[in-house]
This record gives structure tokens, C-alpha cells and sequence, in this order.
């Protein structure tokens, strides 16, 4: 019988650190089998003991936890020790080597990542935009956008575009019909902005319009699921790609966030160049 691992994850705020790292982590391990326990603004030793004392149902448990206060940390080791259950905590190292590095104590104030900030606004703003710029929306200001996704329909550009927001990158995306939905602008000046051309194998994009289709209830459109048009339209795509020294990255197996790092990646080269 294969163990489920019962995974706590214990954070003093949204949880979304904890969250991220956790999936990282089991992304290392094949037959890895969990049930997953969030435990968000966890700040107070009453919470913890009411945690642990919940912990006391289930086997095979493992707590992983970020609490950037120490006395608190240090409180849910031990309780967790006393339990013999697997406590882990994920920043805690970090945080101290970085104190030692920087020469400077750490706030350990919670939901440090959420304070207003300059660099929250800014990706509030990167999010307002690239909203704005969806779907070839808005196209008369493109200049201003730091990337900008191109791609025939279904190659994942407004998933990917809405990522790059929440890091801070403004991204317009434009779907590409043919060479004559690519803006003038980008004709005239295409190396003055990072442009990046999504395509994906046409088996796969077949499929993904279907489920859009059938989302939608469109019965219609027969040409938009037309394999031999399919084929055609992503071979036209990539030789636009290709006649404007666009980077072409192919969407078929990658998550957004991968397409995404490696749009930021070409992004911080061009910027560098």
C-alpha cells in the first residue's frame, strides 16, 4: 500500500511562499504521495498547539513552515520535536546567512513581500496594463510595453502575459492570423522591443481549440479546428517569426511559468545587449 504523506504548511502570512516551495519540492520526487494541510497567518503559540493537536490524527506527517518570527520558529520546532514529527523550516537559514552577508538585522515582520511599496505599484501598474493590452487590445501604444507575445490562437499568450504582469513586466499579446496582424510598428522597429513568438505542435493546439469550442458552445467554426489550416497557420507563424529575427519558443510541453522564465530570460539578454 503506498504511503500518503500527510504535508502541513504552517505560514505566519497568504501562504503563497510555503505554497511555491512546496511544489518545486515534490516536483523532485516521482512516487510522491501527499494531501496537502494549509495553515495561513499563523502568528500566535495558541494557533500552533491547536495545529499540532489536529496533527495528532494523522501518520506519516511532515511540517514545512515560514514564520519569520524567531521565538515563535523556534516555539513549533520544539512542540513538533516533542511529537516526533518532521518540522522543516525554509527560510530560516536563508534569512540568517543573508543578516550575516548584509551586515544588517532582518525585519521579521510578516507579509514583508506585501508592503506597499515602489515595486508593488509598479506591478500593479505592469498588471493594469497588460490587462489593457489582451488579445491585441490597445495596440496604438505598444511601444510602451517591456514584451510583447505573438502567437496563433491558443498558444498560451494570455496565461503567460497575465504571469509576466505579476512580475513586474508590462506584456501585450497579439494573436497572429497571419503576417498582416503584426502591428506597423513592429514592422518598421522590430528589434526595439522584446518580442517573443509562442507556437506549439498543431496536434496538440487541435485539441485545445476543441475544449475551447465546446466552452464556448461554438459549433461554427469548422475551419478553426481544421487540422491542414491548423498546420498551415503555425508554419506561417513561425516564418513571420523568422523574418523578423523573433525568438520562438514552443509552448507544446511547458508550463506557463516555464515559458514565462524563459521569456525573461531572452528579455534580460536583449535588455543587456
Amino acid at each position: 500500500m503506498t504511503t500518503i504523506h500527510q504535508i502541513y504548511l504552517i505560514s505566519d502570512s497568504t501562504g503563497e511562499t510555503i505554497d511555491r516551495i512546496f511544489m518545486a519540492l515534490k516536483a523532485q520526487f516521482k512516487n510522491f504521495k501527499y494531501k496537502v494541510h494549509q495553515f495561513s497567518f499563523t502568528r500566535t503559540e495558541n494557533q500552533i498547539n491547536k495545529i499540532l493537536i489536529n496533527a495528532k490524527k494523522n501518520e506519516d506527517l511532515i511540517i514545512l513552515y515560514t514564520i519569520v518570527d524567531n521565538k515563535l520558529a523556534k516555539y513549533l520546532t520544539q512542540e513538533a520535536q516533542k511529537k516526533n514529527i518532521p518540522c522543516f523550516g525554509v527560510l530560516g537559514d536563508l534569512i540568517l546567512n543573508f543578516t550575516k552577508l548584509l551586515n544588517q538585522k532582518a525585519t521579521h515582520i510578516p507579509s514583508g513581500q506585501h508592503i506597499l511599496d515602489e515595486e508593488y505599484y509598479e506591478r500593479v501598474e505592469a498588471i493594469q496594463f497588460t490587462m489593457n493590452h489582451d488579445d491585441g487590445n490597445m495596440i496604438r501604444d505598444i511601444e510602451n510595453s517591456d514584451i510583447i507575445l505573438l502567437g496563433v490562437s491558443r498558444t498560451s499568450k494570455t496565461p503567460t502575459s497575465m504571469y509576466l504582469a505579476n512580475r513586474g513586466y508590462k506584456t501585450s499579446n497579439i494573436p497572429l492570423v497571419n503576417e498582416n496582424s503584426v502591428p506597423e510598428y513592429l514592422k518598421k522597429n522590430p528589434s526595439s522591443i522584446c518580442v517573443v513568438g509562442l507556437t506549439t505542435e498543431p496536434s496538440r493546439l487541435i485539441d485545445l481549440r476543441k475544449n475551447r469550442m465546446n466552452t464556448i458552445k461554438e459549433k461554427e467554426n469548422i475551419e478553426y479546428i481544421n487540422l491542414d489550416k491548423i498546420v498551415k497557420e503555425v508554419e506561417e507563424a513561425k516564418k513571420t517569426f523568422k523574418k523578423y529575427k523573433w525568438p520562438i519558443i514552443d509552448v507544446t510541453r511547458k508550463s506557463v511559468e516555464e515559458t514565462a522564465a524563459s521569456i525573461i530570460k531572452i528579455h534580460e539578454i536583449k535588455k543587456n545587449a
